[in-house]
């Protein structure tokens, strides 16, 4: 027969034990779940995941947008990098070319294949990432602009 004191002591390293397993399990579907975001330049420069789901956001190149049936293709683009995108599925009312939007899905090759499309909801929405990665790419522009009007290389 277990003394009392043996019998606590196991019944705390159980405890522990199931709270750390629980812990576990928690964190892998939290990690699983957790869905990046990606602008083109960094999915050109090989940062985004392969085989794996994350999202996508800049604006739709003009002139990009193409139909077949229920599949849409176009491309998202930074203005420094562009990533073909190909959505089968309806998309959001204010989809349009030359406006913001963001994709989730997975990228196979150099396509990007699209599970959800959204589009910005308001005249003056654009998610805080694509609004970022738009405005560097903009300086950049700005930046080899002037280097250039100087004449430097």
């Amino acid at each position: 027969m277990m003394k009392p004191r043996h019998r606590r002591l196991l019944f705390a390293a159980l405890g522990l034990l199931a709270v750390g397993a629980i812990i576990a399990l928690v964190m892998n579907a939290f990690r699983s779940n957790l869905v990046f975001f990606y602008t083109p330049s960094q999915v050109a420069a090989h940062e985004a995941p392969q085989g794996r789901s994350f999202r996508i956001g800049g604006l739709v190149q003009e002139g990009s947008v193409t139909r077949e049936g229920l599949r849409v293709h176009f491309v998202i683009s930074d203005g420094n990098q562009q990533v073909p995108v190909s959505f089968d599925g309806a998309l959001p009312d204010l989809f349009k070319e030359g406006k913001g939007v963001v994709a989730q899905g997975q990228l196979q090759g150099t396509q990007f294949m699209a599970r959800e499309v959204l589009a910005k909801h308001d005249e003056n929405y654009m998610p805080p990432e694509a609004a970022d990665a738009l405005q560097r790419s903009q300086q950049a522009r700005e930046r080899a602009a002037q280097s250039m009007k100087e004449g430097r290389p």
